[in-house]
């Protein structure tokens, strides 16, 4: 297994101790992503937060020499499904093209940062 934990991640990393990604095997897994901006703090506005995690996702992908078109699997929790999920599905459509990979949402009472909306996991093929 080796660990992909790119700079602006790695305070998170010593932190907490867990990897942003690990790649195993032909495959990169992804722990959830988070709207998070560079200063550690989640937007107000719905799309804005879901716009920053996928973005914080390519970059993550980009670190492994991956994009968007490698992803096969993600799984979103959500703070508010019903009330977010139109917006969410616009959002994930800017980022990801078809073939679309297979997803699942979920709905959650609450994430490990406050303000955070929702969380973005996902499971990427390493060509």
């Amino acid at each position: 297994m080796k660990i992909v934990v790119p700079q602006w991640m790695q305070p998170m990393y010593d932190a907490h101790h867990f990897a942003p990604a690990v790649i195993d095997g032909e495959h990169l897994r992804c722990s959830g992503m988070i709207g998070m901006l560079p200063d550690m703090s989640v937007p107000e506005d719905p799309r804005a937060q879901f716009t920053q995690a996928f973005s914080n996702l390519r970059g993550l992908l980009a670190e492994a020499g991956l994009t968007f078109a490698d992803v096969v699997d993600i799984t979103s929790y959500h703070v508010g499904l019903q009330q977010h999920v139109q917006v969410f599905g616009e959002v994930k459509d800017e980022f990801v093209a078809a073939p679309y990979p297979a997803w699942t949402a979920v709905g959650v009472t609450e994430l490990a940062m406050p303000g955070a909306l929702v969380e973005i996991q996902i499971i990427a093929r390493i060509p």
